[in-house]
This record gives C-alpha cells, sequence and structure tokens, in this order.
C-alpha cells in the first residue's frame, strides 16, 4: 500500500522490479466474488451497509482513471463494504497495524463490476487482498501496479507462485 508520496528514487525501484519481472507474469485477476469469498474465509466480517461506505469506495473508482476504464459499458459501479472486528484473525490485523491507522476500524470495501480495493486501517490486508486479487492485462502495462504487486507477493512469499518461466 503506497502511503506517501512517490519519490524519483521510489520510481527507479518500480521501473527496476517493473523491467525484471512483468515479463514473467499474466493475467489473474481475480473477480470481486472470489476476493469476498477470500474474505470471508481468513477473518472474522460485519457486513457494513452503510450508503455513504459504499460511495467512498465508488467514488475512489469513478476518480481513479485506470479503475474507471474497467467498469463495463452501460455498467454503473457497486461497493459492498465490510469491517473486521478486532477478534479472531481479525486480532493479528489490529496487533499489526501501521501506526498512522492504530486505534481506527479496519474496513474494506469491494466494487463489485472491478475487484477494485479499498482498506481503510490496514496497509497489511490491503497488501494481502492485492496479492491475492492479482492483475489483468492493462494492470500489467503499469509500472506502479506492477512493482506494487511482486512488493505484495514477495511480502507473502507468494511470488514463485505467479511467475511464469521464460
Amino acid at each position: 500500500m503506497l502511503m506517501r508520496e512517490a519519490t524519483p528514487q521510489m520510481l527507479e525501484e518500480w521501473r527496476r522490479i517493473y523491467d525484471a519481472y512483468q515479463p514473467r507474469l499474466k493475467p489473474n485477476r481475480k473477480t470481486a466474488t472470489e476476493v469476498i469469498e477470500c474474505l470471508k474465509q481468513k477473518y472474522p466480517l460485519t457486513h457494513i451497509k452503510d450508503a455513504a461506505w459504499q460511495q467512498i469506495v465508488i467514488d475512489n473508482v469513478l476518480q481513479n482513471a485506470h479503475a474507471a476504464q474497467k467498469l463495463p459499458a452501460g455498467k454503473t459501479p457497486a461497493a459492498i463494504v465490510f469491517s473486521i472486528p478486532n477478534v479472531g484473525a481479525g486480532k493479528t490485523l489490529y496487533d499489526r497495524q501501521d501506526e498512522v491507522f492504530r486505534g481506527l476500524t479496519i474496513h474494506v470495501g469491494i466494487e463489485l463490476e472491478t475487484a477494485f480495493l479499498h482498506v481503510e486501517g490496514s496497509s497489511l490486508l490491503w497488501d494481502e487482498l492485492f496479492a491475492f486479487r492479482g492483475l489483468d492485462a492493462d494492470d500489467l502495462d503499469n509500472v506502479y501496479l506492477v512493482a506494487e504487486y511482486i512488493q505484495c507477493l514477495e511480502r507473502f512469499d507468494m511470488l514463485d507462485n505467479v511467475l511464469i518461466d521464460l
């Protein structure tokens, strides 16, 4: 999860990672349903039916050109939002919360057409879901997304599972 403004050094590192790994990746982006099932299997969830939370996710999709172009023609974005209670497997996320998020409830929103992810309160959860969800063909042309994906895969020791031999 990018939590600060990009520096020239970060841009150089992203380019290095992209050049090294992009040729060894293939599209593997999962659907929103698959991401939701992954969440349900791993963490306790409370479904948030608050329209304001759903709108935050939808606005993030619409205001991000790369995400917005993934919406099928004529489709209106729709989102589902959950909070993760500080119990069971959720406790691990709270125990490892970044200082900037300390004490905040963890929320995760998923846009249902595009599988766009919106996570508040846990960079660990965002990284985990991003690694699980994967990238589509358009994402594979984006230097930042490929670099972020590789770094997330490495964080969870999943990189070898997605690389193809050249």
